[in-house]
């Protein structure tokens, strides 16, 4: 197992330091963690973001949520997500010293074992979130060992069905785990078809796991989130310390049309100011150790529609080396991140061709492309 990740991370720390990229002084590598779950063995898909230097670091877990549906395309969506999608919050943590690890459960993404979280009957989240949560703990164990890694001071951080799943974890209250971050959490689901299920069964959900669950929580929520607004928030805190848990609720300022993806979508000064104060409350480090340097600017490309210069302005911002923007003749473009440089690009002309025709890539990294 140990050899796996070392190949990965010694192959990215030579890659950076030929080429430092926008990146210097932090490792971000894919990584396939070995598990044994409901006694099979199987890989699940994560990304490591972490300071390039020796050391153990407080270890950040992240897992996400899931969107809604239940058909091929539900399917094909879970398939294509990817461990990148907390770039912006694991940069901004490995820049403060923290070994930052984002987790894609079974079935998502490149994960084995097939998607496990089903509901066994409508409403019913609980198993599910505790088939996550297993996920979760199995992916803990696959790395607490590594040298990297703090196994005393680990800190998860969920999305949506994510943020449940380590209200899950923490019902467990497993060594080494100091604190919990909940962004958005919750369950969407459907009592039967046109019908969604009553918010009463997220409130009795988290009430249970709040029964057992002794690790400090924080929970962050924005204005308007569309799926989980705050005065449910309210409801749902309630109910989980009521059992004993300790949680904290805050409520963010809105964010877009919908705040449910701040976490993945909004730049970390949104609510890095709120989670420090938790963070030194557990001790844990606030002070930025790794300065990173404005990414280099990047000429736009000529006759990109408005739409597409407004992609192209957070491209060129947005902090990673596996990024590329692919352009068509007519203004279209398409972007994307990746695991790798490779996948970006690929990924990159077919969303470009979901609008247009005759795409070509433009830019991979901040570095333009000849064609």
């Amino acid at each position: 197992m140990r050899i796996l990740i070392a190949l990965l991370l010694s192959f990215v720390t030579v890659a950076h330091a030929e080429d430092r990229g926008l990146l210097p002084g932090l490792i971000s590598a894919p990584m396939l963690l070995p598990v044994n779950l409901s006694g099979k063995d199987l890989t699940l898909d994560s990304y490591v973001v972490r300071p390039d230097r020796t050391g153990r670091f407080p270890l950040v877990v992240m897992t996400h949520g899931t969107p809604g549906g239940w058909d091929d395309a539900f399917f094909r969506n879970i398939a294509k997500r990817t461990p990148t999608n907390f770039n912006a919050a694991a940069v901004a943590l490995a820049q403060r010293g923290y070994a930052t690890l984002s987790i894609m459960r079974r079935g998502f993404g490149l994960s084995g074992g097939g998607y496990s979280e089903k509901l066994p009957t409508p409403c019913d989240y609980l198993p599910a979130v505790r088939i996550g949560a297993a996920d979760t703990i199995a992916a803990i164990a696959a790395v607490r060992s590594e040298p990297w890694v703090d196994p005393d001071r680990i800190l998860l951080l969920g999305h949506s069905t994510g943020g449940l799943t380590m209200l899950a974890v923490a019902e467990r209250n497993p060594t080494g785990v100091v604190g919990i971050l909940n962004f958005d959490g919750g369950y969407h689901s459907m009592a039967k078809p046109g019908e969604a299920c009553s918010p009463d069964r997220l409130v009795d959900t988290v009430a249970a796991l709040g029964r057992s669950a002794r690790v400090p929580a924080l929970w962050l929520y924005a204005e308007n989130d569309q799926s989980y607004g705050p005065d449910l928030a309210r409801q749902m805190s309630a109910a989980y310390a009521a059992g004993g848990a300790p949680v904290r609720l805050q409520i963010l300022p809105a964010f877009g049309t919908d705040g449910h993806d701040l976490i993945t979508m909004a730049a970390s000064s949104t609510w890095l100011p709120v989670v420090e104060s938790f963070l030194a409350e557990l001790k844990l480090p606030t002070a930025v150790v790794i300065d990173l340097p404005e990414p280099a600017p990047i000429p736009s490309p000529p006759g990109l529609s408005p739409g597409c210069q407004k992609v192209f302005s957070g491209y060129v911002t947005y902090r990673s080396d596996a990024k590329a923007f692919a352009v068509n003749d007519k203004g279209g473009c398409g972007t994307a991140a990746g695991r790798t440089a490779a996948e970006a690009r690929d990924n990159a002309v077919a969303d470009c061709l979901n609008r247009g025709t005759a795409c070509h890539v433009y830019a991979v990294g901040q570095h333009l492309v000849e064609n």
